[in-house]
């Protein structure tokens, strides 16, 4: 739903077309796309063979189709950003078929294979040292026989998945040598924005279990497979947000210790990048011709994503401004990478570099590196002990030589105190004047204050028939401890079926809808916990006053029970106890609909039949929230029980400031066109 205010929409700062998804991840089959600034529903449907990188790269070849036809003589940038290969791994059957076999070795054996094969292509060198596997993770020996396909099956699925988005990336090269583009194209194309992802913890078929900190166990995702969904074969389909084991994410990040969301070590961050731009031709403004001659050598110097702006600005010959439209800028960050371009062992030029996500943090200098691994282990489901007594100011502290130490196997922290010390002060500097502190920011909402996180300011809603694409962060709220009860003014017929509203997706959701003139209220904490109210009898057509009424026992504990309760013209007519509710988030990009579920749906029963419009007519949705919920009070009573006021007090002191939930990473591969 557009609502506005657009400045922050990619039309907003600076780019004049936009074609994609907002959130931080989407479904590749159900995706939530926008056009500029307008919601917009996929061209296709799945079973039309629809998959949202395909739209995409046809997208991008537009584009560039339509610059050569209509102004040849302009430059073009193309930012282009798919969702492959991040999380939900969705890939048509065919692509995930190709890789039955290849990973039987499991984890620690892929990790040397792969570990060979890097040094034997010169991608690494030969002095490199594999880390071992860290003791907090599950060794592939341990994981029991008969759930061994199940885990082949998600790396499989993913194998399958980041070649589909190999192939996407490749059509629109293809296109630029088709256009003639290809020599006077400088491509950036970066692989990724972090290591692999260790959220799929012990392997999942709902990624967002683990940011919910939801329980489960290989039999009840089996079960609903089975059940649901037909087994393993719908790993990779629309009906399941599978992520792999969090060891195959180590396996992916050698020959690096950890994986994303540890800024410590490199595999949680480092990544490949290609650059290339065989022939440049002269044009405005007197440019000299600027040539990336063929190079397979990898180079050493070290650099950082924001050195790609300044690369860009040299290479084309522009001045970075100082003012924009009046407005001062601020001083532009990183180094230029143009002078590696033909020199592979020319002396680096970028000297300091910070990491930090949540806690975790490192710096580099001049060839050194010091870091903290931070309170979170992402591959193990969250401590609450070790979250709740984490102190950054005792946080112990890792130092590499990286001239001699490549994949961070040695730490000398402990035989250079005084090089330690340095390096915090200059970690200290860089974070300050980047504002990174307060440390550990970044857990203010998640973990210990997800009433601060987007919401919208509202406690009570009136809604009518048609509004649809609201965010969820916008929406009325249907998390653990938020109270409230809706009230619909409706219009039915006999039989009457639909959906009245609704929230979220396949992944998660809530979903109050008719079938056949019974009334249901659908709760699905991810796809392992779902709880369906549902009326007694069919409702008598006629006008009518439906009341949804959600009620918690909000003294449990994190993602405490409710009561979901029917109400027609003041009679109850059904009820469910929710026993697991949602603590964060339902989906990271399914909105609120009335009227409809627009997306991937959040019923079974209703699942082939999307968007299951409502055949009747709604007057008025009207949802508030009650019994003294608020969005600034239900929180502290989940927490009461496992943490002290003082406590409280203390972390609010450490993490105090202002902070935008990054609640989803993104994962996705990262390609830039500029034609010069």
């Amino acid at each position: 739903m557009k609502s506005g205010p657009f400045d922050q929409y990619p039309t907003g700062l600076g780019f004049s077309y936009f074609y994609g998804f907002l959130a931080g991840e989407t479904s590749q089959y159900n995706p939530r796309l926008y056009e500029n600034t307008n919601p917009i529903e996929p061209p296709r449907k799945p079973e039309e063979g629809y998959h949202l990188t395909e739209d995409m790269a046809d997208q991008a070849i537009k584009l560039i189709r339509a610059n050569r036809a209509l102004t040849p003589d302009r430059p073009f940038f193309i930012y282009f950003a798919p969702g492959g290969a991040h999380g939900p791994h969705h890939v048509h059957k065919e692509w995930a078929d190709k890789y039955k076999g290849k990973f039987d070795m499991g984890w620690e054996k892929l990790r040397n294979i792969t570990f060979e094969k890097q040094k034997a292509m010169g991608w690494i060198p030969n002095s490199t040292k594999l880390t071992p596997i860290d003791p907090t993770m599950v060794k592939w020996e341990e994981i029991p026989e008969e759930q061994r396909a199940f885990q082949l099956r998600l790396m499989e699925v993913y194998a399958g998945y980041l070649e589909h988005t190999d192939t996407q990336d490749g059509k629109v090269v293809e296109e630029l040598e088709r256009q003639g583009l290809f020599n006077n194209t400088l491509i950036i194309y970066v692989l990724g924005d972090n290591g692999a992802s260790a959220e799929g913890i012990h392997g999942t078929i709902d990624e967002l279990l683990a940011e919910n900190a939801l329980p489960s166990t290989y039999q009840q995702q089996m079960e609903v497979l089975n059940r649901d969904f037909g087994g393993l074969d719908a790993l990779g389909s629309q009906h399941v947000d599978k992520m792999y084991h969090s060891s195959w994410a180590w396996a992916l990040d050698t020959p690096f210790k950890s994986t994303k969301l540890v800024a410590a070590h490199f595999g949680g961050m480092r990544t490949p990048m290609v650059m290339s731009w065989p022939k440049a031709k002269k044009w405005k403004k007197g440019s000299t011709e600027k040539v990336i001659k063929h190079d397979p050598t990898p180079r050493s110097q070290f650099h950082h994503v924001c050195d790609i702006a300044p690369t860009i600005y040299e290479a084309v010959g522009v001045q970075f401004p100082t003012r924009v439209e009046g407005a001062k800028q601020m001083p532009l960050d990183g180094v230029s990478m143009v002078y590696t371009w033909n020199n592979v062992s020319v002396k680096e030029r970028k000297s300091a570099q910070y990491f930090e996500v949540m806690g975790s943090r490192g710096v580099y200098k001049d060839g050194w590196f010091a870091s903290v691994f931070g309170p979170r282990i992402p591959w193990a489901e969250a401590n609450e002990t070790r979250m709740r007594e984490w102190n950054p100011d005792t946080d112990v502290w890792e130092l590499y030589d990286l001239t001699r130490d490549f994949s961070q196997a040695e730490d000398l922290a402990k035989e250079m105190p005084d090089q330690v010390a340095k390096m915090k002060q200059i970690f200290l500097m860089e974070a300050t004047a980047n504002k990174v502190l307060p440390i550990g920011a970044g857990l203010y909402t998640i973990y210990y204050h997800p009433e601060e996180g987007p919401h919208s300011p509202l406690t009570e809603w009136k809604l009518y028939e048609g509004l649809t694409r609201i965010a969820e962060s916008n929406a009325p709220g249907f998390h653990s401890g938020q109270n409230s009860l809706a009230t619909i003014d409706v219009e039915i017929s006999a039989n009457a079926s639909g959906v009245l509203y609704c929230v979220g997706g396949t992944a998660g959701g809530f979903s109050v809808y008719m079938d056949n003139g019974y009334l249901y209220a659908e709760y699905m904490s991810t796809l392992l916990y779902r709880y369906i109210a549902k009326s007694t009898t069919p409702l008598q057509p006629g006008t009518r006053k439906i009341q949804v009424r959600l009620i918690f026992e909000t003294t449990k504990g994190l993602g405490p029970p409710a009561d979901l309760t029917l109400f027609v013209d003041g009679q109850q007519v059904g009820w469910v106890k929710v026993e697991k509710s949602i603590r964060l988030v339902f989906d990271a990009s399914e909105t609120f609909d009335v009227g409809m579920d627009l997306g991937s749906p959040v019923s079974l029963l209703y699942q082939n039949r999307t968007p299951f419009k409502f055949n009747g007519k709604i007057n008025l949705l009207h949802v508030k929230y009650i019994n003294g919920t608020s969005m600034h009070t239900w929180w502290c009573r989940l927490i009461r029980p496992t943490i002290s006021l003082g406590q409280l007090l203390k972390l609010d002191r450490a993490l105090l400031g202002p902070y935008v939930l990054p609640f989803f990473l993104v994962q996705s591969r990262r390609t830039s066109f500029i034609r010069l």
